[in-house]
């Protein structure tokens, strides 16, 4: 999603696919390395290696991933349990997302890998996106759908909009003073606040019409498999 996701001007992508055209200048470092790298990869297709051969590149874009060992969702995790349980809602609840099982996202790379060395022409120098049956929903309350069968359950409407904006900005302006200093690296920004609030999905098919991509996970079994690692982050 960082390749191509939103900016901080917080531009609505929704239900795009591979030949949809997203006009985002990046400017934070994290989604322009990716946009940078990816470029590079799909660049580099086509170019001579050792023995004679070319190299077969390809691109996949999980729109968002969830699943066991995920660091913000123990975070999310044990910030609610520090709560008596309650999670606060913030985000708008109208901005909807993809979202894709870690299992899954590791099988598409298994059958890319296998296209590039079998069927090379239906892969080279292609982007695709990773995808499932997992349910689009905000962002947060997606996460509850994980989070609720762990313990985890709704609080009271959060900061408002604008404040979270504020907060957001102040931030930024933050890491920037105290960079000299030392990594100082919040979770709220004024990017990470546009993704998060900003709708962005995917329909397509093209995986399975290329490379004969399916899930490997249902939905059901990857939130029971998630929601099995949650519970047991309590364990001593």
């Amino acid at each position: 999603m960082e390749v191509v996701g939103p900016n901080t001007r917080g531009d609505p992508f929704l239900r795009g696919d591979e030949d949809s055209p997203y006009p985002t200048r990046h400017t934070e470092p994290y989604p322009l390395s990716k946009a940078q790298a990816e470029r590079l990869v799909l660049e580099a297709n086509g170019s001579p290696v050792a023995g004679g051969g070319r190299l077969v590149t390809v691109a996949l874009r999980p729109t968002g991933i969830y699943g066991e060992r995920h660091p913000l969702m123990a975070e999310f995790y044990r910030r609610g349990k520090a709560a008596f349980g309650w999670l606060p809602r913030t985000l708008p609840p109208h901005a909807e997302h993809g979202r894709v099982y870690a299992g899954n996202v590791a099988w598409m790379h298994v059958l890319a890998a296998r296209a590039g060395l079998r069927q090379p022409a239906s892969v080279a120098g292609e982007v695709f996106y990773c995808y499932d049956a997992s349910p689009y929903a905000p962002y947060e309350e997606f996460n509850m759908l994980l989070l609720g069968p762990a313990g985890c359950a709704w609080g009271a409407r959060g900061r408002p909009p604008a404040l979270l904006a504020l907060l957001a900005r102040l931030n930024a302006a933050l890491r920037g003073l105290l960079r000299p200093l030392g990594r100082y690296a919040p979770l709220l920004n004024p990017y990470t606040l546009a993704v998060a609030s900003t709708p962005f999905s995917v329909r397509t098919d093209k995986a399975q019409r290329r490379f004969g991509y399916r899930p490997l996970f249902s939905w059901e079994r990857a939130r029971r498999r998630t929601v099995a690692w949650i519970r047991q982050l309590d364990a001593p």
